[in-house]
Parts: C-alpha cells; structure tokens; sequence
C-alpha cells in the first residue's frame, strides 16, 4: 500500500485517516501505560549502516530522538541527525532529499503533495507511528475541568464557526466566579509552521482563524511552559508534553455531552474529540521496499521496543492490528 488514503470526514475519521483505527479491531482495550503484547519484538539484521536525517515535527522531536537513541543500541555505526521545527518543513526535506524521514504530526495538504508528485513521480508514503491526544492545558490551579469544542473554538478563534453564540475571553464567562471571574483569559498556541497548529485550526476551530491575541511559541514544550507560569493561561499541546505545572480538560463535541479524558481508552474509542495519529513520510517508489536503514528504523519504531518509548514519552501506543497494517507498508 503506497501513499495517501481518502479523507474521511469527522473527527474521528481525521484522526484515523491512514489505518481505520476502530475497524477490525479486536481484544480489550490496552491500558495506557502497556504495549499491546501481540506486537512483535525488534529482530536485529545485518548489514544496516549509514546516516539517516529527520526533518519536521516539533510534536514528534522528543519521539524521534528516542527512537534514534534506541535503534543505535542494535547499530552503534548509524548516525542519526533530527531537526525538528514544524511539520510543514518535513515536505520539503523529502523533495530536496536532504531527509529520509519526514515526521509530522498532521497529514500533508493536497499542494504538498503535489509538489512531491512533481519532484518524485509518485505519491509520499505515510507511516502512523503512534497516537496523540492533543490536550487543551490550563494552570493547574485553575479549577476549570471542561470544555466544549464551541466554547474552545470561542475561546481561541475570532471566527467562531464551530457555533458558539458570543466571544470568550473571561474565566467567568466559562463559569468560574470568586477572584477567577473578572480575570482574562491568557491565550497561548503555535505558529504556522506547526503541524498541530493546522490541526486544531481545522478540528477545533472548525478551520476558522485564531486570534490576534493568542501567544504563538515557537515549540510544544514552550506552550505548556507559559501556562505553567502564567495561572491565566490556556493553550493545546500534545499529551506528551504534559507536566506537572498544568493540567488538561476534558473535552465534549458539544455543549451539554459527556466530557472526555484525554486519555488512552478515550482515544481508541473515538470519543475524546482532538485525537489525532502521528505520521512519518517517506519516499517510497511503488513496489519497491524502502533503502535498508529506512525501513528497518522505521520497523524499530512499529516494534514492541518502539511502541515502549511512545509510551515513556507520554504519547499513546498502537494496537497490534494497526501496527501489522504499517509494516506491511514498508515492503
């Protein structure tokens, strides 16, 4: 299976846009801090040697910098370089060649595509690597617990397309009263170059525009900094940049629905609304495998080792079925 699947519409259907999480998945529910057992363990081959470049997302630098750490414990000889400033840099890395690895934590738009049509002939590869709940943070004094994807399409958009009747920008007008109500909301976010900057604009701002009054950081990690040391602060990040200077909301579709936890089981189940996978591109020519070192990296990430590191690094693991859909990928 070569290059980019149809989209499907709705939000789980965009967070599973490469491999159908829920369709013929079978077994329990694994709990968030275990790797499915059926997942096969890492085989070492001979004969990988080589350097291997990653440009892209700032999401997944922290990921890619754990897995190269792992892979060189089976091949001390492999260099590794990672460069991680925004997923929108990962497209044009593959179409100069100066990566072989493009991780991005969105899938790519339709000009970029496009233009790697243009350079290669054929269409990118996309690999899911793991799951992420993108989490809406707060200071973790703030005794907010919930929102409503309206209420943070409100909260962050000057559009409101998602249907909220009227601006917010207090803590009151999301309920809370004492000394938090008159106080503003303190707004933070990515920049443009962001792969989780597009997706929330397009799953939680219903693709409308954010304000001019939102803090963009040039990182994750950056976002959840600021709203550790500012208790007016609110921002998105991924789940695996959570501290504990912050907390998460939980999250409804809509207003008045159930809230969900951005955790594991909520994500497998389609029910926490910004759940989204994390991708890797590459350039793969139809039927022919990927060069040696690229894919058995790539092997090591869908690898019970590599999976094992998403978790260590607070980000969500594969069921085995989807882990077995992504290998077969890579032939």
């Amino acid at each position: 299976m070569n290059g980019q699947p149809g989209r499907p519409k709705g939000l789980i259907g965009k967070m599973l846009l490469v491999c159908g999480l829920l369709t013929g998945m079978a077994g329990p529910v694994v709990a968030a801090t275990e790797v499915d057992k059926d997942i096969p363990a890492y085989q070492k081959v001979s004969g990988v040697s080589g350097n291997l470049n990653s440009i892209g997302s700032d999401t997944l630098n922290n990921l890619m910098t754990f897995w190269a750490e792992g892979f060189r414990r089976h091949y001390p000889n492999v260099r590794i370089q990672i460069e991680g400033k925004g997923s929108s840099t990962a497209p044009p890395a593959l179409i100069a060649g100066t990566a072989q690895l493009g991780p991005m934590s969105r899938l790519m738009k339709n000009d970029e595509i496009d233009a790697f049509i243009k350079k290669y002939g054929y269409k990118p590869t996309v690999i899911g690597t793991g799951l992420d709940s993108l989490a809406v943070y707060v200071h973790k004094d703030n005794p907010l617990n919930a929102l409503s994807i309206p209420e943070v399409d409100a909260i962050f958009s000057k559009n409101r397309t998602c249907g909220h009747p009227n601006d917010l920008a207090t803590w009151g007008q999301l309920g809370l009263g004492g000394e938090w109500q008159p106080r503003p909301l303190s707004i933070y976010g990515r920049n443009s170059a962001s792969g989780t900057y597009g997706y929330f604009k397009e799953t939680a701002l219903c693709k409308g525009d954010f304000k001019n009054s939102v803090k963009e950081q040039p990182g994750s990690a950056s976002v959840v900094m600021g709203i550790t040391e500012d208790r007016q602060g609110i921002g998105y990040s991924g789940i695996g940049y959570r501290t504990s200077g912050v907390k998460t909301l939980a999250l409804s579709k809509k207003k008045g629905e159930t809230a969900y936890e951005p955790n594991y089981e909520n994500v497998i189940r389609g029910k926490y609304p910004l759940s989204r996978m994390l991708y890797v591109y590459v350039a793969k020519a139809p039927n022919q495998p990927l060069p040696l070192l690229t894919r058995e990296f790539l092997k090591f990430v869908l690898s019970r080792e590599g999976q094992e590191i998403v978790v260590k690094d607070g980000y969500l693991p594969m069921p085995a079925a989807i882990v077995k859909r992504e290998l077969a990928k890579l032939e």
